[in-house]
């Protein structure tokens, strides 16, 4: 149980004991710090169930709780909000506890699931860019969250690879070099085991063929019929296409390498291909597809709707499968494969619509319950201007050249600073893209999830405020005091003993840790934790200026601050890691 989880039940009981709802009981962190540590609201709702006067009840309440040793002091305030200052005696075990937990106070998950979290999408042929940001790290830290308090997850990445923009690449290449063994309709293979052509060509002919299908007509039905063609296994149009996804998933998993973001499963469109006509029978004999202008098409549209919500086109006229299909046979293959408890989508609120019409029409085949499938969409990192991150010429900004960009700044940060002095070139390196990450990845995730943001580099790079290089500051602050101590001759870590306010205010921090990870959990909100992790830096900065560690002669004071600061640091690193970034071993 969570610290609010525990003192909900003993304020609770109370509430029982007044003959009331136990769930009135529940407690919060005080909105009044300067007040109190925590407060309870609920002798107001229980007032006009009551109806008696709520300062009465809050009254009663806190007479109960006054003889009871977790609190120190209980007060009522305003209209009867009942106030709570935990009591040295309940929070030193505590604390003593949570040293000794290898997980630091993490809150675990009473009945774990088998989840499947979909966070890449990128399309081959296309380059990794700033768009593909936020659905990496955010999903790669809510993965990280959710393994962490024990459910089963697989990531998977999901490719963009067996749309229109395939077809549009075998015609251009056709139209390039027509005399390519692939485009002899004859041709069975084996082919050629090396691509025709470089990733650097592929990056080039992606957008010089959408291009020219936007502009041509011809040019757009010549795409379409290879899209056809591909999809129905011509052998030579599978052949290039094998060759474009190994070109394309090599250079990917270089990226997100660099953002230390990792896929179990490099999946993507065409995997689910081959269940389309099965899906397609099945869902023709129950009525569930019907066509409409040549196209088989699935109505989600529902009575109690208020908005419009157009029907997914499971088969477009041309024969073609599109992303509906393919997305609604990818949860029936992980079904069939994973047998998951719930599937999330970490993809951009561009797509809420596609995501709600894909659900409701697995729901309405019975392949999936709707009710565990969630899109967990987020909104734009934008530029300092409000729109959406370019370049300064206006074009769309590669990953590859905006992880450099940001690994620049964080080595003249770092030098600005005096950080890394008489580091070697290799270590001083190693920093910076350390700090870089570390800036890049808590910009984004210190956001709400749902909310746009603006990316200032120059406020993400500092070392002071809520950013990413504060957040490693801290923690190579805190090994290196607990290193200083210890080889001072401190001693060691021993129970701890809360006398000082601020030894106090960092105990109710660390055991803050478990609602904050439980919240952000339960929301899907890794920010939660991100505000974790900067009060627990600012609560150790406040204890370190205050308490004396290595000249404390009290010898039980000593052990008791240092266990404190290496709990401190665990925690730190552990929630660190939970976000997908590490700190330095020194700066």
């Amino acid at each position: 149980m969570t610290l609010k989880d525990d003192l909900s039940a003993i304020v609770g009981d109370a509430f029982a004991g007044e003959g009331l709802d136990r769930a009135l009981g529940a407690v919060k962190v005080a909105d009044r710090p300067d007040l109190a540590q925590f407060q309870c609201n609920g002798a107001l709702a229980a007032a006009k169930a009551a109806k008696k006067n709520p300062r009465e009840i809050a009254g009663a309440i806190a007479e109960k709780l006054s003889a009871r040793s977790e609190f120190e002091e209980i007060s009522v305030a305003g209209p009867g909000f009942i106030n709570l200052k935990l009591s040295a005696g309940f929070l030193s075990p505590r604390v003593d506890a949570l040293a000794a937990d290898r997980r630091f106070g993490g809150w675990a998950k009473p009945a774990p699931e088998k989840i499947v979290i979909d966070y890449g999408g990128p399309n081959v042929a296309k380059p990794l860019h700033v768009g593909h940001l936020r659905a990496a790290i955010i999903g790669e830290s809510l993965k990280r969250i959710m393994r962490f308090a024990g459910d089963k997850v697989t990531g998977d990445v999901h490719l963009g690879d067996w749309g229109l923009q395939m077809g549009q690449l075998i015609s251009e290449l056709r139209l390039r070099q027509p005399d390519l063994v692939y485009f002899d309709p004859e041709a069975k293979g084996p082919f050629p085991a090396d691509p025709p052509i470089s990733l650097a060509d592929l990056e080039e002919m992606y957008p010089a063929a959408s291009a020219a299908c936007k502009a041509d007509p011809v040019r757009a039905d010549l795409a379409r019929k290879a899209t056809k063609e591909l999809q129905s296994g011509r052998p030579g149009y599978r052949a290039l296409w094998r060759h474009f996804v190994d070109l394309s998933v090599n250079a990917m998993k270089r990226d997100y390498a660099d953002l230390d973001v990792e896929f179990d499963l490099w999946k993507g469109e065409a995997d689910a291909d081959p269940l389309i006509p099965e899906l397609t029978e099945d869902l023709k004999s129950r009525g569930i597809i019907e066509e409409s202008d040549g196209a088989q098409i699935i109505r989600v549209a529902r009575d109690d709707d208020k908005k419009e919500m157009p029907p997914i086109i499971f088969i477009n006229s041309e024969g073609a499968v599109g992303y509906h299909a393919t997305d609604v046979a990818t949860i029936v293959d992980r079904k069939r494969e994973l047998d998951p408890d719930r599937i999330l989508y970490v993809v951009d609120a561009r797509q809420r619509l596609h995501f709600e019409q894909v659900f409701r029409a697995v729901d309405k085949a019975g392949y999936f319950d709707e009710a565990k499938l969630e899109h967990l969409w987020f909104g734009t990192m934008n530029g300092k201007d409000g729109k959406p991150f370019k370049t300064r010429e206006g074009g769309t900004l590669k990953l590859r050249d905006f992880i450099d960009m940001v690994t620049d700044r964080a080595r003249e940060r770092l030098a600005e600073s005096g950080f890394a002095e008489g580091f070697s070139a290799e270590e001083t390196e190693a920093v910076a893209r350390q700090v870089g990450i570390a800036a890049l990845k808590f910009a984004d995730l210190s956001n709400p999830r749902t909310s746009d943001y603006i990316f200032d580099l120059d406020r993400f790079m500092a070392f002071e405020g809520k950013t990413g290089p504060y957040l490693l500051y801290a923690s190579v602050r805190v090994r290196s005091v607990v290193a200083k101590a210890q080889a001072a001759g401190a001693g060691d870590a021993g129970p701890v003993k809360l006398v000082a306010d601020e030894e106090t205010d960092l105990a109710l921090t660390l055991l803050g840790f478990a609602d904050a990870l439980q919240d952000a959990y339960a929301r899907r909100l890794p920010h939660l934790l991100c505000d974790h992790a900067f009060a627990l830096a600012q609560a150790f900065s406040k204890f370190y200026a205050a308490c004396r560690i290595v000249d404390e002669s009290d010898a039980s004071m000593r052990a008791s601050r240092l266990t404190l600061a290496q709990t401190a640091g665990g925690q730190l690193d552990l929630i660190l890691s939970l976000l997908g970034f590490s700190a330095p071993d020194r700066m």
